[in-house]
């Protein structure tokens, strides 16, 4: 299995791009994020790799960051989502932005990728809402600590700890806060913030 591809970067094609590794052209499958990221051609160019092995054809699928990767192997774990749907997720998705979109159970967000329709959306946000917790939220989503503005869309880690501690799973507790965040402000007390996503919660 191939895990990691480093060569150099040939023209690149609308879903995909080729890397000449000592003068064999691997055929990378990529999200339009991770083509955005690639540099000029000809440049030497470093992709994390998921391999896709069946009957009539071996697969590759490259990212640009290891966030990313695992996105694509949570999602593909979806009934209804295929590498196709997938890479066309994390094309109008990043991992923070997905991480949120699940968390908060946001289909609408998650159904503008081509070939997600609403019921898609709301399996996926569904499906994976309890397997978040192994992106971690520090590497994922912008977190804020106490007495420290959140970044726009960030998340009080303290009030997502309050939540768990009170017998919350961490998915829905990140979403009641990021949902409460969203309403109150970025300033929001930690104290207001924690009443406000059990309110969430309580809905």
């Amino acid at each position: 299995m191939i895990a990691r591809l480093t060569g150099i970067l040939e023209p690149l094609g609308e879903d995909r791009a080729i890397v000449d590794v000592g003068g064999v052209g691997y055929m990378v499958f990529c999200s339009g994020r991770t083509l955005g990221q690639l540099p000029a051609d000809g440049s030497t160019v470093q992709l994390h790799i998921e391999t896709h092995v069946r009957e009539d054809h071996i697969h590759l699928y490259g990212f640009a960051e290891l966030g990313e990767l695992e996105w694509f192997r949570l999602l593909t774990t979806v009934q209804g989502v295929g590498a196709k749907v997938a890479l066309a997720i994390l094309t109008v998705l990043g991992p923070d932005d997905l991480l949120q979109a699940v968390a908060a159970a946001d289909k609408v967000a998650v159904s503008r990728a081509n070939g997600v329709g609403p019921k898609l959306a709301a399996r996926i946000v569904s499906e994976l809402k309890d397997k978040v917790g192994g992106i971690a939220l520090g590497a994922a989503a912008a977190i804020r600590v106490a007495g420290t503005p959140a970044a726009a869309g960030g998340v009080d880690v303290d009030a997502v700890s309050a939540l768990v501690n009170l017998g919350y799973g961490r998915s829905e507790a990140f979403g009641a806060v990021a949902r409460a965040s969203g309403r109150l402000g970025e300033e929001a007390p930690l104290g207001d913030l924690i009443r406000a996503g059990l309110e969430e919660l309580s809905q």
